[in-house]
């Protein structure tokens, strides 16, 4: 499980199936910032992960500041389902 901030809005929402460094990875949370005083393009901050791991992001069973968090943007990631 991992942060990423994708810079830009593709399309998605919470459950969206995303491929990312060649890695299929589920939105289990998304977060959207800047949409009155950020950047230009808004940004997702997104709690993404194996589809198997959904059940300890429901039960939070993890630490959320110590996630590992990636930026990239919207243009670099492939969207294979938009929401669930």
């Amino acid at each position: 499980m991992q942060k990423l901030i994708i810079r830009g809005d593709p399309g998605i929402r919470n459950g969206a199936v995303i491929e990312y460094e060649g890695e299929e990875l589920v939105c289990f949370g998304i977060n959207r910032q800047g949409d009155w005083h950020g950047p230009d393009r808004p940004q997702l901050w997104c709690t993404v992960g194996p589809a198997d791991e959904e059940a300890v992001y429901e039960r939070r069973e993890y630490i959320p500041m110590f996630l590992d968090v990636e930026t990239v943007d919207a243009e670099e990631i492939e969207v294979l389902q938009a929401k669930a």
